[in-house]
């Protein structure tokens, strides 16, 4: 089954490319197209307005001398580093707190409010953000609104919503996101050490994680049978799950993607070398290995089983989570007690331990 290609891979791609230093080819375009355009315009100088020069300082000193000296065409580093300084130098312009003829300025909280609307939700024009602020008591004009934006090197609207993040889309989709992936660890068989494969399915939005699998060959007809599995009608994990994040293992084939999209779950498959974009089941990885895998010997398949469902059990059950803001995700209902005698549940042989009261 072809993958259907979306608006949102694209910005899902150029994040990646951000985010792990594989965005040279963008930026290598970006400053051959630059100068064919100044080539074209010939001696011609490029004027540009104040709001120009907003915007380009405050995007200029995110990115630094080093790369702007790289990027930069129209202008020269020094020259966008010195709006910023000038910037800067407004801000601490306290002139306009004298006694002055004409209209008052801006409330802070108002300025501060406008920002904080038009950065979370960049979707939003002047009037939305107008009509936000009305329903705060806060009455000011859409002009406004688009003079504190400009004034703080924002961008109207249908440009801001151009940059969805990474981060945006996760959180749209939060209810309906899952992630898969595997890990490896050596067992020590009849037939000396060898390396099994541990599938793990994730459901982002509450952390939950099921344990599709492990074995030492995971090939396609066994890949195939987990997807059957995932998706069965009854009780499938993946059940009302729209997008399911995975890396580009050989492992998740085309047989195995197309069974889980006819069920209506789409496979999104992630760029190359981009862990962060999977960064939740990722973490999840780190802490089995850490608290459980990493610190056992193995001495046939039955054994790591067992471990990964004791650990299972107390990550649900047990474990504080600092992603869901340090709770459970699944507590008991003594949970939180704050009166009875404290007791120690220990798990494979005291490595795993919670602390709880037992009701008297």
């Amino acid at each position: 089954m072809s993958f259907l290609f979306k608006p949102w891979h694209l910005l899902l791609l150029i994040a990646t490319g951000a985010a792990h230093g594989d965005h040279h080819r963008a930026i290598e375009y970006l400053m051959a197209e630059n100068r064919v355009l100044k080539k074209k315009l010939g001696k011609k100088r490029i004027l540009l307005t104040d709001d120009d020069r907003r915007v380009l300082a405050v995007k200029g000193k995110l990115l630094g001398r080093r790369l702007l000296e790289r990027i930069a065409t129209i202008v020269t580093p020094d020259t966008i580093m010195r709006w910023h300084r000038e910037l800067i130098a407004e801000k601490w312009d306290h002139s306009a707190k004298r006694k002055s003829t004409g209209r008052p300025a801006v409330a802070k909280e108002i300025e501060e409010l406008v920002l904080r609307f038009a950065k979370e939700n960049p979707a939003w024009g002047y009037d939305r953000i107008q009509g936000a602020l009305a329903n705060l008591g806060h009455e000011i004009s859409d002009a406004t609104v688009g003079n504190l934006l400009k004034a703080n090197g924002i961008e109207p609207a249908p440009v801001r919503n151009k940059t969805t993040t990474w981060t945006t889309f996760i959180k749209a989709h939060w209810d309906v996101l899952a992630a898969i992936d595997f890990t490896t660890v050596e067992v020590w068989t009849k037939g000396g050490l060898v390396t099994f494969y541990l599938l793990f399915v994730m459901e982002l939005k509450t952390r939950t994680v099921h344990f599709a699998g492990c074995t030492p060959n995971p090939d396609e007809a066994w890949m195939t049978q987990v997807a059957r599995n995932l998706t069965n009608f009854e009780d499938g994990f993946l059940n009302g799950k729209k997008y399911v994040l995975m890396d580009r293992d050989a492992k998740f084939s085309e047989a195995f993607r197309e069974i889980i999209e006819t069920q209506g779950t789409e496979c999104v498959r992630l760029p190359p070398r981009s862990p962060n974009l999977n960064a939740h089941i990722e973490r999840y990885m780190r802490s089995i290995k850490e608290e459980c895998l990493s610190r056992m010997i193995f001495f046939g398949e039955q054994a790591l089983r067992n471990a990964t469902i004791e650990y299972l059990q107390h990550y649900h059950t047990e474990r504080n989570h600092q992603g869901l803001k340090n709770k459970i995700i699944q507590p008991d209902a003594g949970a939180g007690a704050s009166a009875g005698t404290i007791e120690c549940r220990e798990r494979l042989g005291g490595l795993l331990r919670y602390y709880y009261r037992k009701a008297a």
